[in-house]
């Protein structure tokens, strides 16, 4: 399967670019280079992961995908917490890497059912 038809993966990359564009004006250059890449990370891993032949390479890499997700909702509490990241808008993306990591889970039971 195509990773670009993945529900998960388009969500994850949308989330990735909400990310991105939130943090442009934050000047805290390690807490904003942290936060975006655990989040880059999440679409960039299942995309390498859908791409490789056996199915315990894509679990592995979907596995890295949702240590990902929840480093980034770890970054997002903090990031409320601390006033870089809006309450209302931490609280949707928080909401959203629970449900993409439910999903990578599917996904990952899935494939161990292969």
């Amino acid at each position: 399967m195509d990773f670009e038809k993945l529900q998960v993966w388009k969500r994850s990359a949308r989330l990735s670019a909400e990310l991105y564009k939130a943090m442009s004006d934050l000047r805290d250059f390690g807490f904003k280079d942290q936060m975006t890449r655990s989040g880059l990370s999440v679409p960039s891993n299942i995309a390498e992961g859908m791409t490789r032949g056996s199915p315990k390479d894509k679990k592995h890499f979907l596995l890295i995908a949702k240590g990902s997700c929840a480093e980034l909702r770890t970054q997002i509490y903090i990031g409320m917490d601390i006033g870089y990241v809006d309450k209302a808008c931490g609280t949707r993306w928080i909401q959203e890497t629970r449900e993409i990591a439910a999903m990578l889970s599917g996904l990952i039971g899935k494939l161990s059912n292969e």
